[in-house]
């Protein structure tokens, strides 16, 4: 186990999932690179965070609106940091509209962000870690809509089965070269994102989640960081589903449901 990570960068770090994971990261040991879309101020609260461990935070805005020019604030971060043991593709969007009524705006937006925008992330980073002749991390944030599909949600469900699809193949390309490709799957989590922010998930009851509630930030920051980390030099090409067992209820929550109320959003 000759890896090291010094340096990561963790998109859509300015919140939730990713906020989380960039103080888990740097509790590990690593400068963190932090990207923000509309909140400035906390992405700003992330790196003082950073800072407060001892380690070194750069900050840079990452609209994956602009495709072409995310890849670039991807090459600005790895250039302040000296270079990226770990890349953490985290920031997304997301739809909730019927397919018969989604825009083909719509789509493309969610499209766009979540799975066109990591593309280009994605492989901006991996060519850096290949350019150095260093080993790596890639890891992706999907969603338990990678692998199970929710009414209303066709875009979404669409660019996190792509996204997850991605990963699989960079497992399969990059493994010569010494870097991993990983997905981690959230279900239900606190976030500003479900709403949740700042809520304490073991006060919330959810009957069909076999844990009973939603999860927290850094219950998913702390897979993430384990796939960081030189004791996950084997791992490559897998998803790890974070959901408290929502993705084990297929069965049971169909043959237990009791109204129609699940075919809208």
């Amino acid at each position: 186990m000759t890896f090291t990570p010094t340096r990561a960068i963790v998109t859509g770090s300015d919140s939730g999932i990713g906020k989380a994971t960039a103080v888990a990261l740097a509790e590990a040991g690593m400068d963190v690179g932090i990207t923000w879309n509309s909140d400035e101020a906390g992405a700003q609260d992330t790196a003082e965070q950073v800072r407060r461990l001892g380690r070194t935070a750069v900050v840079e805005r990452l609209d994956l609106t602009d495709v072409p020019a995310c890849g670039d604030v991807v090459d600005s971060l790895i250039s302040q940091l000296g270079g990226v043991d770990v890349f953490v593709n985290n920031a997304g969007t997301g739809d909730n509209a019927p397919f018969l009524e989604l825009t083909l705006d719509q789509w493309r937006h969610t499209v766009t962000v979540d799975l066109e925008a990591a593309f280009v992330c994605l492989q901006r980073a991996a060519s850096h870690m290949v350019d150095r002749g260093q080993e790596g991390r890639l890891i992706a944030i999907t969603s338990v809509h990678e692998h199970q599909p929710r009414v209303g949600s066709a875009a979404y469900d669409a660019a996190k089965h792509g996204l997850g699809g991605l990963m699989k193949t960079l497992a399969l390309e990059l493994g010569s070269d010494g870097i991993t490709a990983n997905s981690v799957a959230p279900g239900e989590i606190a976030t500003p994102m479900t709403d949740q922010d700042d809520v304490d998930p073991h006060g919330v009851k959810r009957p069909g989640v076999p844990l009973g509630r939603p999860g927290h930030a850094r219950e998913i920051a702390a897979v993430v960081a384990f796939l960081a980390s030189p004791a996950a030099s084997y791992v490559t090409g897998a998803s790890w589903a974070v959901d408290g067992g929502m993705l084990q209820m297929g069965p049971q929550a169909g043959s237990h449901l009791t109204s129609d109320d699940w075919r809208t959003p």
